[in-house]
């Protein structure tokens, strides 16, 4: 996997707006892996920020360099920059998540990590569904983020957003949802 983070221009609640999208998709895009896999995710930072990317929830087992949070356990990734992630999927199974983890990145920089059972096993304890969707709950804000974290580091503001969001786009009790 080789995700790209630039910037993208994209319509929300009535207005243009540039945000951080990964692959040109806001969500980014689902990384799939089975049990026991061995991850490969070579991330281009192609932002104007430093970013790194957290792998939430998922155990890091004798390896929390690859865990994402910017200057605790990694640098973060320089704009123009390239770093690769390495980890083992190791006895977890489901729907994560991973974000960035530098500013308020994470608002557009976000997607589904899905972790299935290695073949042979049935993790479920009911049928196996006809279809699977992946549903990705976020946040949307019309403010700038980094604009908007500036401001709420100096007292100035909440940290509410504009709307919530599944799949990237916001419900029908906002305007211009669509």
């Amino acid at each position: 996997m080789k995700p790209r983070i630039r910037n993208q221009t994209i319509s929300r609640m009535c207005k243009e707006k540039v945000i951080l999208a990964v692959n040109d998709q806001f969500p980014g895009p689902a990384i799939e892996v089975t049990e026991g896999d061995s991850v490969v995710v070579h991330v281009v930072n192609e932002s104007p920020f430093d970013m790194t990317i957290h792998w939430h929830g998922l155990f890091q087992l004798r390896n929390a360099w690859a865990d994402g949070p910017n200057m605790v356990t990694q640098c973060p990734i320089r704009p123009g920059r390239k770093q690769t992630y390495r980890f083992n999927v190791t006895g977890q199974e489901g729907t994560l998540w991973w974000h960035a983890h530098a500013s308020y990145h994470r608002v557009t920089v976000h997607g589904p990590l899905i972790i299935r059972p290695k073949g042979g096993t049935e993790a479920l304890p009911f049928p196996k569904p006809d279809d699977e969707v992946t549903v990705v709950l976020g946040e949307w804000w019309n403010a700038n983020v980094v604009d908007a974290e500036k401001e709420v580091m100096r007292g100035i503001t909440s940290t509410i957003s504009d709307a919530f969001t599944i799949n990237g786009y916001p419900g029908d009790l906002y305007n211009c949802s669509g």
